[in-house]
């Protein structure tokens, strides 16, 4: 990102995303970006936007047919998709070769969150979330840090979970949580044994190594749906 500190101008922001200065304050308003004072945009999560969005104007599923995706990706069934929709989700996906392409396409499944916490919370946290195992990718990213937790956690248990735990918003926080609205009993099943979940997550890291497993991981899932 061409910009230096921890933070950016609404105006620098607008710049790199192409877009108005009044878009910048939208996506501020809607927590999209984070907003750290008057006219000043954390860098952390303008990073993880841009990430985030790498794809540009492709159409991003809804969170039903995201999951569904990842569900026939993995050799799962996708049976909340009626039959014409499941036929026509078979076919984007064989024409998708881009993992950009999917990471923004799916990006619909969660909302991302990021926080800190105290390493008890942390823990207790990390036993309510659905964890991608990251092992699935078949390349070791390394070990989890002390307060580190990434994962899911139902959209409707949030705020209480939250508060819970003490947890505070933080854009540059070591916990990533991915809040969804879908059935959570299927998407605790899809991330503790598909690879495409854990892909996904890593393709959209700031860490340039594990987003590169990430996408490489994507491309031969990809490859191997097209077969």
């Amino acid at each position: 990102m061409p910009s230096s500190g921890e933070f950016v101008s609404t105006e620098e922001a607008a710049r790199i995303l192409g877009v108005t200065v009044q878009h910048v304050r939208r996506l501020a308003d809607s927590g999209e970006v984070t907003r750290i004072a008057r006219g000043l945009i954390d860098r952390s999560s303008l990073d993880r936007f841009l990430t985030e969005r790498q794809g540009g104007r492709t159409r991003v599923w809804a969170e039903h047919t995201a999951w569904g995706a990842i569900a026939l990706l993995s050799g799962d069934t996708s049976s909340w998709l009626g039959r014409v929709q499941a036929s026509r989700l078979r076919s984007a996906l064989r024409a998708v070769t881009d993992p950009a392409d999917l990471v923004v396409r799916t990006r619909g499944r969660a909302k991302v969150h990021t926080f800190t916490g105290h390493p008890a919370a942390v823990n207790r946290l990390t036993e309510m979330m659905a964890v991608a195992d990251q092992a699935a990718l078949g390349l070791a990213i390394g070990p989890i840090e002390p307060g580190t937790a990434e994962g899911y956690l139902a959209a409707d248990t949030l705020d209480a979970t939250v508060r819970y735990l003490g947890l505070r918003k933080d854009p540059d926080g070591n916990v990533v949580v991915r809040a969804t609205g879908f059935d959570f009993d299927v998407v605790t099943h899809l991330a503790s044994r598909s690879a495409t979940v854990a892909a996904l997550d890593a393709a959209t890291s700031l860490d340039p190594r594990v987003r590169g497993v990430g996408e490489r991981a994507i491309t031969e899932i990809l490859d191997r749906y097209r077969r």
